[in-house]
């Protein structure tokens, strides 16, 4: 029954003519709850003073409700007989008002089920209040849970990604050596390791073709010698007027003839590599100072053009290309300082500038190729050695808030963090955004400000807690 309202009964017949004249009398008129739980049922005595009993003398009875819910019902039989209801008709009325009270016991519960709930209602805690997410601890547990408490920090937006790669040469200070005709080698001037100086002879070829090159630059050569020869007589001839300009025309442009055919010579002579060198053999030299990384002729093998003989390169700068998936390409900038590290080299790293983002995805590692020069003064470094490297992500100018990985707890339909109330033992599930990993931090995108402070050590056990909870249907978590 809830409280303050009225349980009223209208009419209650008297089916068996207690009232001894054979006629259905309203004996019980109502019953009502007052505002302290009690039973007052009231009942009418007017009608049965028509069965010959007076008011004085008349069926009266009482019930009150006592403190453990039992009833207990009085009637004076004595009375009830003197106004001619017998004993065993009182009873039956008796039997009525129990049934009646059985029936309001259980709603008569539910006021002290309510007050029972406000006294143990947490201390400061509005009666009725309903906070969501709340997830409440009882002391022992919470010493057993080893909660752990700290503030989220701000911190700059700028990241860093460790990224692998390989060294590689600068391709700015390298070269192949190669030749572009058929030749054999006649001697190898120069081994792999050594270093060289620009111009410096590395091997010694011999060609029929550079043959007939040469002969063809030295005939020319020839030829224009006897043609300046000419041409200078003639203009003696013509200007004492012993032989006609036309004479002099003739051996002028003969002159020019030969000059073009020793230049094409020439030229041809230094498409075939073959400058340096006599006859059929010619020299090919470094075309710049460094180191001859490898090489792949041998006396007496025949070479061509389809191959490398020689490849020479500057190692005092070496370049290491880095491969970076395309989300950490875009957040990097050039001119931001790597450090790298070597796994040959242990305890031992060195820092290079990114000159290069690659501008395309390897469409099968889905990476951008990233390029980082290294200084490499003591030649301690080699081309092809694995190396990993610290790149700075993103502005460093920006703050991001970001909490430990520790704190943050997957849920069905997304993350949260607990945040302690002011209460011992309450926490505030909170639903956040979750951003990228910032190393041992996750970078919080929404739902929690810098500073406001987050339970770390624990908040997989009180998730567990929280689960458990919802799970039985509470909006409102209360553990024990």
């Amino acid at each position: 029954m809830m409280r303050g309202k009225k349980l009223r009964v209208r009419r209650l017949m008297d089916p068996a003519g207690i009232s001894g004249s054979g006629e259905p009398r309203v004996l019980i008129e109502s019953v009502c709850a007052s505002g302290r739980g009690e039973l007052r049922p009231r009942v009418s005595l007017a009608r049965a003073a028509h069965c010959g009993a007076s008011a004085a003398g008349g069926f009266s009875e009482s019930v009150c409700v006592l403190g453990s819910g039992e009833l207990r019902a009085r009637a004076s039989l004595a009375r009830a007989a003197r106004g001619g209801v017998s004993p065993a008709r009182s009873l039956v009325m008796l039997c009525i008002l129990a049934q009646l009270t059985a029936a309001c016991t259980p709603r008569e519960a539910e006021p002290h089920a309510h007050e029972e709930h406000a006294e143990h209602a947490a201390p400061g805690e509005t009666r009725g209040e309903h906070v969501p997410n709340l997830v409440r601890v009882e002391h022992g547990m919470l010493r057993d849970l080893r909660v752990t408490i700290q503030p989220a920090e701000s911190r700059p937006a700028g990241d860093t990604v460790t990224v692998l790669g390989e060294l590689r040469v600068n391709e700015d200070a390298y070269a192949e050596i190669g030749t572009s005709i058929t030749a054999r080698v006649s001697r190898v001037l120069a081994a792999p390791g050594d270093v060289v100086k620009e111009g410096q002879p590395l091997v010694e070829l011999d060609s029929p073709e550079v043959g007939r090159a040469r002969a063809t630059l030295s005939t020319s050569g020839a030829r224009l010698e006897l043609a300046r020869r000419t041409i200078e007589r003639r203009r003696g001839l013509a200007a004492d007027q012993i032989i006609p300009q036309r004479e002099l025309h003739a051996a002028e442009a003969e002159l020019a003839q030969w000059e073009a055919e020793r230049r094409a010579a020439h030229e041809s002579l230094a498409a075939l590599g073959a400058e340096r060198g006599s006859g059929s053999r010619f020299v090919l030299s470094a075309p710049l100072a460094g180191t001859v990384i490898d090489r792949t002729v041998l006396r007496g093998r025949l070479v061509d053009a389809e191959q490398p003989l020689f490849s020479v390169g500057d190692l005092s700068k070496l370049w290491l290309v880095v491969h970076a998936f395309e989300r950490d390409a875009l957040r990097m900038h050039t001119g931001a300082t790597a450090r790298v590290s070597f796994p040959a080299l242990p305890g031992q790293s060195a820092s290079g500038a990114v000159t290069l983002i690659g501008s395309r995805v390897d469409p099968v590692s889905r990476t951008v190729d990233v390029r980082i020069e290294l200084d490499n003064p003591r030649g301690v470094l080699r081309p092809g050695m694995s190396a990993s490297a610290l790149v700075p992500l993103g502005d460093a100018a920006e703050t991001v808030v970001a909490v430990p990985v520790q704190a943050l707890q997957r849920q069905p339909d997304g993350w949260c963090v607990f945040v302690p109330r002011e209460a011992e033992g309450e926490f505030e599930l909170r639903a956040v955004g979750r951003g990228r990993d910032l190393g041992p931090e996750v970078e919080v995108l929404s739902g929690l400000r810098a500073g406001e402070r987050v339970v770390v050590d624990g908040a997989f056990l009180l998730k567990a807690e929280a689960d458990k909870a919802r799970g039985g249907g509470d909006g409102e978590h209360h553990h024990h």
